[in-house]
């Protein structure tokens, strides 16, 4: 084996689904010029492959690859740590990133709506834990990053089943951090508030004007997903399990836990999602 072949094989090597965009694809920059090994999954092939070429121009040196991950078959998550297993020995950290949203009154949304939001945001998280864990314990190390939103520690009217799912990811999260030390697997759960991303392409919402009201909302933020994506690689460094970008969100989430109930309620009807950009 050539010491190029040697340097290469201890390259860090990372698995990001919804990869080929939006957070994904800003997790995949950073940990390209950082040097790692980066695979992304997603299910817009043409939108992937694009995507590994514009990785492949950040480092001379960069490894990285697109794999057809849709997280709502669990078979694509088993074919997708085999290749990591047969293509690099393993993998190092895995990135739970795939979602949706859904917004509206719960008497507005369809029973098919919460099923489709369930099955990617909470059940897609799942199925990648699942079949990464076993990989990780055979390796006697691991780590996993779930990507959940301020919408799992907040509870903002009109988005009960992106809250409700976010806050599955969050005690999914919390769960496996007891459940997986024992086998040094370490986990993180990010939980940004509004910043710019593409997850309004994919929204489904029973409020009209919405589409214009969430872009006036991530618009608004100060970061950007080039820098959450770099909190998120210090929250690995550092095992970091709560990553909380937003300092306001944060904030707020640290009132709920202070404030009694009555005064938090009334502080968060304030923030009710409509289409008015309120």
């Amino acid at each position: 084996m050539s010491s190029n072949q040697t340097i290469q094989n201890t390259k860090k090597r990372i698995f990001i689904t919804g990869g080929a965009s939006g957070f994904g694809l800003a997790l995949a920059r950073h940990f390209t010029q950082a040097g790692w090994r980066v695979a992304i999954g997603d299910i817009q092939d043409q939108a992937g492959e694009q995507a590994v070429v514009e990785l492949s121009q950040l480092n001379d040196e960069a490894e990285v690859r697109y794999l057809h991950c849709n997280v709502t078959q669990e078979s694509d998550l088993a074919k997708a740590m085999a290749v990591m297993q047969r293509d690099w020995g393993g993998l190092d950290v895995l990135v739970n990133n795939a979602g949706v949203a859904q917004v509206g009154a719960i008497d507005t949304v369809d029973m098919q709506d919460w099923q489709w939001i369930t099955d990617i945001n909470l059940f897609g998280v799942v199925r990648g834990c699942k079949h990464a864990i076993p990989l990780f314990k055979t390796q006697g190390s691991g780590y996993i990053v779930n990507v959940a939103s301020m919408a799992g520690l907040l509870d903002v009217p009109n988005m009960t089943a992106y809250n409700a799912t976010k806050a599955a990811v969050v005690s999914v999260s919390e769960t496996l951090q007891h459940e997986l030390a024992p086998h040094n697997i370490g986990v993180s759960v990010v939980c940004p508030s509004f910043f710019r991303t593409n997850l309004g392409g994919s929204m489904r919402s029973t409020v009209p004007g919405m589409d214009k009201t969430l872009d006036k909302l991530m618009s608004k933020s100060r970061l950007t997903a080039d820098d959450i994506a770099q909190q998120v690689a210090r929250g690995i460094e550092t095992g970091q399990f709560y990553i909380l970008p937003h300092a306001n969100a944060k904030r707020i989430w640290r009132l709920k836990s202070w404030l009694p109930r009555r005064w938090y309620a009334r502080m968060m009807q304030k923030q009710t999602v409509t289409g008015k950009g309120r």
